[in-house]
């Protein structure tokens, strides 16, 4: 059993329940604004989920290298290893206002220091990688197969413990999230991710701060969802607003499973703007070819469970073609997942997001202006960092490939060669 804590305050008790699934009571006297989801309101009647962990419990499970390097250094210990065991492991250091501990333990988020400027500066040979899993695992309650943990920044921890609002001594949760690409798999993954964040960012997009490492071996990103004082807004991915496990999170469309979903919780004067910005960024990933633009790399925040989400800020951003030629998008669009052309992604705007024609095109105007300027920048990036090259070449093409049919205009002049080989990078 797990005692699952809202906003710092017991909010009730997680269980296993059944064969295989799970069972969540709130506790006595827990006020609706303490509710763990938009979509589990407090109530007397326990929450049962027949299979597996209900999704709000489950978003910020490792997936991949993470969990099972968990997996090895638990289970002896446990005997078994399900997502309950992993969420006893990670639980008191999570992306969002949700922290997990054993019954009769009090909370308590001390992650260790980790110097982010030493992890910029570092070389690919140091071995900081295998140092920063094996020290911050157990502290990474954070989703995605792409190895990746939380880390605590001591000076920007300090910074913050400084600032008027801090209700506590001092910020002991995690500050950055770093993330590592294997460069048998996924060569320059960082680097890859990096230019595709100053896309969006130039689309006047929200994205958190972040940094790439000298080599281009690691991406380091501020937390969107830790507050000034401290504390942590509420985030939700679209896997828990659509109420399916992480497993299920390629499936289904996007005019339901995204853009009527956000209809279901955003409502009000906010609503309008949000679904301009959730247009703007699915069509970035569409221009960029991001194939990996499913229910888990959209997101909303909030600062109070009861109303008012809003967009989350830009996460999980590349350019999977690069890698996967063939690579189409994550959910359907239509009954396809084909990549849109013009009129079918503009008709996105237009008939889902309450869109006039010409501001849908306006958006593709910026779209196109950023990523030429964004293009220029990574071409001094590969002149200066020459073994990214061969990727960055493959980026621009598919990113020129997306201007032309997504966006409907001409091909533009730092389309690279369409004779370039794709023979020099390894298949995942």
């Amino acid at each position: 059993m797990i005692r699952v804590w809202s906003d710092n305050q017991s909010a009730g008790m997680l269980d296993r329940h059944g064969p295989r699934g799970a069972a969540f009571a709130y506790g006595e006297g827990v006020d609706a604004p303490r509710a763990v989801s938009m979509t589990m309101p407090v109530r007397v009647a326990s929450w049962d989920h027949a299979w597996g962990l209900h999704p709000i419990f489950e978003m910020n499970l490792p997936e991949g290298a993470l969990r099972e390097r968990l997996r090895l250094a638990f289970a002896k210990a446990t005997g078994t290893f399900d997502d309950l065991d992993l969420l006893a492991v990670v639980g008191r250091s999570q992306v969002g206002r949700l922290r997990y501990t054993a019954v009769d333990a009090a909370l308590d988020e001390e992650v260790p220091f980790q110097s982010v400027d030493e992890i910029l500066a570092s070389r690919r040979d140091s071995g900081l990688f295998a140092f920063l899993l094996q020290r911050f695992a157990a502290y990474s309650g954070i989703s995605g197969v792409q190895p990746k943990v939380l880390v605590r920044d001591e000076a920007d921890s300090a910074v913050l413990s400084a600032t008027p609002e801090r209700k506590s001594p001092s910020v002991r949760g995690a500050t950055h999230i770093v993330k590592f690409w294997d460069p048998n798999e996924y060569p320059h993954l960082a680097a890859n991710e990096f230019f595709c964040l100053r896309v969006a960012e130039k689309c006047g997009l929200d994205v958190p701060r972040y940094r790439l490492a000298e080599d281009g071996s690691a991406l380091v990103i501020d937390r969107f969802d830790l507050r000034p004082d401290g504390s942590y807004c509420g985030v939700e991915d679209f896997c828990v607003l659509n109420a399916r496990p992480t497993s299920e999170k390629y499936r289904g469309g996007y005019e339901t499973a995204l853009f009527k979903r956000v209809k279901d919780f955003v409502t009000g004067e906010t609503l309008a703007s949000e679904l301009g910005r959730l247009f703007t960024l699915f069509a970035v990933n569409t221009v960029l070819r991001n194939g990996d633009a499913h229910l888990k790399n959209f997101a909303l925040v909030y600062d109070d469970v009861l109303g008012g989400p809003r967009l989350a800020p830009v996460y999980d951003v590349v350019t999977t073609t690069a890698y996967l030629p063939q690579d189409a998008m994550a959910l359907t669009l239509g009954g396809s997942a084909k990549w849109p052309d013009a009129k079918k992604l503009a008709s996105i705007g237009t008939l889902r997001c309450g869109l006039t024609p010409r501001r849908a095109r306006e958006i593709f105007d910026v779209i196109a202006t950023a990523v030429s300027e964004v293009a220029a920048e990574m071409r001094r990036y590969m002149a200066e960092h020459p073994e990214f090259a061969e990727v960055g070449e493959r980026m621009l093409q598919e990113w020129a490939s997306g201007i032309k049919l997504s966006l409907g205009f001409e091909t533009p002049a730092w389309r690279p060669a369409p004779t370039l080989s794709r023979a020099a990078l390894p298949s995942p």
